[in-house]
């Protein structure tokens, strides 16, 4: 078992989950059920996966369970350029939060192919 929250790959997912949450602060109030609940709960699954697969035990669970984060950083990688096309987040903002979906997503990528 390790501890999720000594992984920089944990400590990087965990910010862009409260980059999402605060950006996703100022989408309109009709999205709240929608992409709002959405893009928050992919990026909380981020996060949430790493944190899962350190309390299994083996490599192997470890492996597949980030993968499903990867997944699930790609699903809010989608959700941002919605958001952005849709006017909800700035070109900047969007391109500051996808920058750091992308490390987060080449972290997991490194780590799985590690312990493969």
């Amino acid at each position: 078992m390790r501890d999720f929250r000594e992984l920089q790959i944990w400590q990087k997912a965990h910010r862009l989950a409260l980059d999402v949450y605060q950006h996703t602060k100022g989408f309109p109030a009709e999205e709240r059920f929608g992409l709002t609940a959405q893009l928050r709960r992919a990026v909380v699954s981020v996060a949430s996966n790493i944190a899962e697969g350190c309390g299994r035990d083996g490599e192997r669970e470890l492996a597949r369970f980030l993968s499903i984060a990867a997944g699930s950083a790609s699903e809010a990688e989608y959700q941002m350029l919605l958001a952005r096309d849709l006017t909800y987040l700035a070109p900047d903002t969007h391109g500051q939060l996808d920058a750091q979906a992308n490390e987060v997503k080449r972290m997991l990528n490194g780590f799985i192919q590690k312990l493969s």
